[in-house]
């Protein structure tokens, strides 16, 4: 981190380093599945996981807010599919000894972060400087 608390790049914002979190969570979780999933839910999950942090670094690397709202608004839907994801597989029971509420958690957490974001950054300039 930087000392002056000035975002540098996409790996000092919060989300993305949740969102970081959340993919190592899905990794370890989906190592659990039968291995008959592995090429099923388990690849889906680890892919719209993976998507939440990719498109949040690569929309921060853009050279506009509009262009980087519109890779938070992707991140959003990939965490979206990922929620949808999680509901399938505990209703699917392919991980019975686990415990999903820290990752619905984080991932609640990364939605209502990206939601916020994108809600400041579309907000007129008057609004913001009142």
């Amino acid at each position: 981190m930087h000392t002056n608390n000035a975002i540098q790049n996409h790996k000092d914002l919060i989300v993305w380093q949740k969102s970081v979190d959340l993919s190592v969570f899905i990794y370890e979780i989906t190592e659990k599945f039968p291995r008959e999933e592995q090429f099923g839910l388990s690849s889906q999950m680890r892919r719209s996981s993976v998507s939440i942090a990719s498109n949040i670094a690569e929309g921060r690397q853009r050279s506009t807010k509009k262009d980087f709202v519109n890779f938070l608004r992707i991140a959003k839907g990939s965490s979206s599919e990922l929620e949808t994801q999680l509901i399938i597989s505990k209703r699917l029971n392919f991980s019975k000894n686990l415990n999903y509420s820290k990752i619905e958690a984080l991932l609640e957490e990364v939605i209502k972060m990206l939601r916020a974001m994108i809600f400041k950054l579309t907000l007129p300039a008057k609004q913001l400087a009142s």
